[in-house]
């Protein structure tokens, strides 16, 4: 099964922010795009710890992106690298930035959901 990242169905697409994705089995595929300046961290109070609970394992594509973990550790990931975040973290961007991310597909779900709600999106 193959599926390039463009055929991606959109799980959301407002503000500047698209998420296309699709579950394959129990694994999410997601071709994420941000807009400089984006600021996850806002659109996940609600969740445990005000926190992404869904692990990421994924690559930048373009731009680079900034990760706070729930101990406070930060880093940022740049283009052209990889990555894994547990669950219990948030991130935002200061540029454009595009990544593919792999996820646990329920856990994605629900992170979606929340975000969709916290945007004013209708499911």
């Amino acid at each position: 099964m193959k599926m390039t990242c463009v055929e991606l169905p959109d799980n959301l697409n407002a503000g500047g922010v698209r998420i296309q994705g699709i579950d394959w089995g129990d694994l999410n595929i997601s071709h994420i795009h941000f807009p400089k300046g984006a600021d996850a961290t806002p659109l996940l109070e609600g969740l445990p710890q005000n926190l992404c609970q869904c692990p990421h394992w994924g690559m930048v594509l373009k731009g680079a992106i900034n990760v706070r973990y729930a101990d406070g550790r930060t880093e940022t990931v740049n283009a052209g690298e990889v990555y894994h975040w547990p669950a219990g973290h948030t991130v935002w961007v200061d540029e454009d930035y595009s990544a593919i991310e792999f996820s646990p597909a329920v856990e994605m779900a629900e992170v979606v959901k929340h975000l969709r709600t916290k945007m004013g999106v209708p499911a």
